[in-house]
Order: structure tokens, then C-alpha cells, then sequence
């Protein structure tokens, strides 16, 4: 399963370590958690962030640990952040899923950029 949403105003930082938490509470683990910044060549003073957050689950089926979700993160506090997370989903349950996306909105919905209907995918 995967989630594609767009934020405005809100720290990329801040939906970076919300996921982060509400997927440890969905009973993953942290597998990677990398946040970068980047400075805007227009503007020194304005910074692009990129996170990309990793998570595994023990696998039944072999006892092993594999990754079961993936997020995304890149944008600005001061425009748009952009949000994907992949699942896998014989590990990662649509059940799971569906509590991560229910926290997430409840929390990020009134900031989110409706979709353009007219926008081709």
C-alpha cells in the first residue's frame, strides 16, 4: 500500500519524527533514519530537508527481520513538504497501516494540499 500526501507550512522535521513514532507504535522497528538539509541556491538562508525513514517487522514465515515500511520526506517548513510511504504488506497489515494513516491525519490533515483534480498521473 502506499500514501502520497503534500503538507504547506509545516516542518519537515517535525512530520519526520511523527511517523517515525506512530510506526513504532504499529510494532515495527527502526531499521534507517536519515534527515539531511540542503540550502536553497536562491537562498542560502532557506533550507530544503529529506528525510527517509526505514522500518522492520519479524517475518513469521522465517523468523527474520525485512523491512515493512518506507517513508519519504522531502520539503520546506516554509512551502510544501511532501510525504510517501510505501508498505509491504504481507508484513506491514492493511490493518497497521490504516492506524498509522489515521494518526497521521488527525494530527496533519488541516494541513494538507488538497489533490488537483485536473493534474494528469
Amino acid at each position: 500500500m502506499q500514501i502520497r500526501k503534500a503538507y504547506r507550512e509545516i516542518s519537515p522535521e517535525l512530520l519526520f519524527y511523527e511517523i517515525r513514532d506512530f510506526a513504532l507504535k504499529q510494532g515495527a522497528t527502526l531499521g534507517e533514519a536519515k534527515l539531511e538539509n540542503f540550502s536553497l541556491p536562491t537562498d542560502s538562508s532557506s533550507f530544503l530537508s529529506r528525510g527517509t525513514l526505514t522500518f522492520k517487522i519479524q517475518d513469521p514465515a522465517d523468523n527474520a527481520e525485512k523491512e515493512c515500511l518506507r517513508a519519504h520526506i522531502v520539503g520546506s517548513a516554509k512551502s510544501e513538504t511532501k510525504l510517501m510511504l510505501d508498505s509491504i504488506d504481507n508484513l506491514f497489515p492493511e490493518a497497521k497501516f490504516s492506524a498509522l494513516k489515521d494518526d497521521l491525519d488527525f494530527l496533519f490533515s488541516s494541513y494538507e494540499v488538497p489533490p488537483n483534480p485536473n493534474k494528469a498521473d
